[in-house]
């Protein structure tokens, strides 16, 4: 179990009542994906010590990890100066993209010449 420095509720929500997730490699800081949360994967992820989200596609809460063995461990969780954000430090087993890329972000949109 992590130990609870901010509840839930201190959290400034977007429209549909969840908080963005920026997910970081603990080790290299590689930026792994984003995701979102809500209430109930908040406290799950707390209380577990395992990334929970809440997946917007299924309407279901989606721990990373539990079907592809591709689990994140939680190492720290910050929030951004705002209470808007949530940066999740982590140990991440395998890829963290669903395309089995380490990362999402692995496609360039632009760089500069």
């Amino acid at each position: 179990m992590l130990e609870k420095k901010f509840e839930f509720e201190d959290f400034k929500l977007n429209s549909d009542g969840m908080i963005p997730v920026v997910v970081q490699d603990y080790e290299n800081k590689d930026v792994l994906m984003v995701a979102y949360m809500n209430k109930e994967s908040y406290e799950k992820t707390i209380e577990t010590g395992l990334m929970t989200y809440w997946s917007r596609s299924r309407n279901e809460l989606w721990t990373k990890g539990l079907t592809s063995g591709h689990v994140q461990h939680v190492k720290e969780l910050k929030i951004d100066c705002d209470n808007d954000t949530i940066l999740a430090l982590v140990d991440q087993t395998g890829a963290a993209c669903h395309t089995g890329n380490r990362t999402c972000f692995y496609r360039e949109l632009a760089n500069l010449k």
